[in-house]
């Protein structure tokens, strides 16, 4: 590679940067509501910048996506992967997820509609209290969301090459669809804290002012609806 063609390669990272930064911000503040006080902002940061510049060098503007929405999914993407790596999560934090999303599948096939919280607790064998103390350590302890039930590739059960980008695009559409699916069977009030926090980007406090009830509250919604939701897409994610 010439000099000129270098500066040009410098140039447009550089503009890049300085034009997307904002959306790194975004997204990084946006997990860092719902990450505990030992994850870092900076390392956020640093994190989505990678997953931005390396948007930049595989984005095709043919395929008629949006170099934001790409981009979006790629930062949030490297984020993630940044977060995994440095696993600070409890052992029993883990243990206490997978139990009790085990318990909403079960009685919700026992009993043909979605558990209420005192129908899950009583199953449990705990105080409603305890189960919410649960929820709140799923919360706080680990990211559940959107992004672990089908976003990245490596969640998604398939026996093809990670490389075959047709099959990928495939199997996001089809996930998609079940995702739509899973989220019009949840209770009313867990679709619309999905809603809010991923489709309208509000963060935990703006929805506890809008449902009228406490920041711990929506947490706690927000970590059953997704255990509710990975129960009912479990054949597409991997336990």
């Amino acid at each position: 590679m010439n000099k000129a063609a270098a500066y040009t390669r410098f140039d447009n990272k550089t503009s890049i940067v300085e034009q997307y930064a904002p959306l790194v911000k975004r997204i990084a503040h946006h997990l860092l509501a719902r990450l505990p006080a030992s994850v870092q902002l900076d390392d956020l940061l640093q994190a989505g910048m990678m997953g931005l510049l390396e948007a930049s060098s595989k984005f095709d503007g043919t395929k008629g996506a949006k170099f934001e929405t790409f981009a979006g999914i790629r930062i949030r993407g490297s984020m993630l992967d940044e977060i995994r790596r440095g696993d600070w999560v409890p052992r029993s934090v883990h243990r206490n997820q997978r139990r009790v999303a085990q318990v909403i599948d079960e009685l919700g096939q026992e009993l043909g509609r979605d558990a209420r919280d005192p129908e899950i607790a009583e199953r449990l064998e705990m105080s409603l209290d305890d189960y919410y103390s649960i929820l709140n350590d799923v919360s706080v302890g680990k990211v559940v969301g959107i992004e672990d039930l089908g976003v990245a590739v490596d969640v998604v059960n398939h026996d093809g090459n990670h490389d075959d980008v047709a099959y990928e695009s495939l199997a996001k559409v089809e996930f998609h669809s079940a995702l739509v699916a899973g989220i019009k069977l949840l209770p009313e009030r867990d679709a619309l804290v999905l809603s809010l926090y991923y489709d309208e980007a509000l963060n935990l406090k703006e929805i506890g002012a809008i449902l009228e009830v406490s920041e711990s509250r929506v947490s706690q919604i927000h970590s059953q609806a997704m255990l509710r939701l990975k129960g009912k897409l479990k054949h597409w994610t991997q336990t």
